[in-house]
């Protein structure tokens, strides 16, 4: 993919699948919803106390895959570093990030579904500087 398709790809409203590695385990590979900012950082929303944000620290390598599952197959697979971590905010970071995956309404129903939770001060927002790419699009190979 040229650099404006996988841009345009990242853009799109896809799962990703972020590894994180774990020095006493094989890495943890968990599903992630996320938002990219075209040419800079992609972004992602997890609790501080979860497995995900325990292993997480400034500075950690991390990969994050996105792939389109129909024929013909997609992907883009990129790593870097942690470049921060920040406390999340439920209106200006979940609901956003909830309405881009379940639709306007669906978002604002999901974030309020976390309000409480959200109000205990553990949900960070977690900020990944792209470094390495890796893409493929089946469509262009012969």
């Amino acid at each position: 993919m040229t650099k404006a398709e996988r841009e345009a790809f990242l853009k799109e409203v896809r799962i990703g699948v972020l590894s994180i590695p774990d020095a006493d385990r094989g890495p943890l590979a968990s599903p992630v919803w996320y938002d990219y900012v075209l040419g800079g950082d992609l972004w992602f929303l997890t609790q501080r106390t979860a497995r995900k944000g325990q292993l997480l620290l400034a500075g950690a390598r991390v990969s994050l895959l996105v792939q389109e599952t129909a024929s013909p197959y997609r992907y883009v697979s990129v790593e870097g570093p942690v470049s921060a971590i920040v406390p999340s905010d439920l209106l200006d970071d979940l609901q956003p990030m909830a309405q881009r995956y379940l639709g306007q309404q669906g978002g604002i129903d999901y974030a309020a579904g976390l309000r409480v939770s959200y109000a205990r001060g553990n949900a960070i927002k977690v900020f990944v500087s792209p470094e390495r790419w890796l893409t493929v699009d089946y469509a262009k190979r012969a």
